[in-house]
This record gives C-alpha cells, structure tokens and sequence, in this order.
C-alpha cells in the first residue's frame, strides 16, 4: 500500500493551495481518510477527516471554515483545499488511511485511532 502526497509549496498569508493524495493498493471507497501536520517544534495534529461510509467530514477548529477535504474514489485520490493560509499553517502535511469499519466521529476520536497507512508528507510553508 502507499500514499503518495503532493501539492505543498510556498505560499503568502491569504494564499491557497490544493493538496492530493494518490493511494494504491488498496481501494479508496473502503477506507476513512486523514490529513495530519506536523509543525516545527509541535506534536503531529489531526487536520481533517473524511468516513468512508456517508462520507462524513471533519475538521480541526484551527482550520475550519478554511479548509476542504474531499475525496475521488475513482481516481482513488484525496484532497485537502486550503484556503486563506496563515503562518501557522507552516507544516509537513501527511495523508493517512484507516480500513472503513473502524469508526470516529469527531477529530479527537479519529486522532485516537491507529491509521494503518501513510504518505511521506508534503511540506507547506505559508510566510507573512
């Protein structure tokens, strides 16, 4: 199985960028989906998540209303939109994948579970 992330850069505070997320080996439409970052200095934080089942969506309060996660099944890709980028948005981002059945309903909870697979991580540096 991988995950290949892709889409970071640099970018100006107010600024947007579209991250993607390429997974092959397994089938996308059975598996929730995350995106976590790492900032420098910080401990790894869920970003945004999306079920599989219903397709549920969830997102940090930190990027909420800013950022959209969103997934092609057929293609077997996921995106993270994000928008008005601010500094503190600096960060390696990485796109995680956990089989379908095991179940979140807020971030706190998705970020408790233990995602099985994982990208290499796209870097975003947002300057002021």
């Amino acid at each position: 199985v991988q995950l290949q992330a892709s889409g970071g850069g640099s970018v100006q505070a107010g600024g947007s960028l579209r991250l993607s997320c390429v997974i092959s080996g397994v089938t996308l439409e059975h598996y929730n989906i995350g995106w976590f970052r790492r900032a420098p200095g910080k401990e790894r934080e869920g970003v945004s998540f999306s079920t599989n089942i219903g397709e549920r969506t969830y997102y940090a309060d930190s990027v909420k209303g800013r950022f959209t996660i969103s997934r092609d099944n057929a293609k077997n890709t996921v995106y993270l939109q994000m928008s008005s980028l601010k500094p503190e948005d600096t960060a390696v981002y990485y796109c995680a994948a956990l089989w379908g059945a095991k179940y979140f309903d807020d971030v706190a909870s998705a970020q408790g579970l233990e995602w099985e697979y994982w990208g290499q991580g796209t870097l975003v540096t947002v300057s002021s």
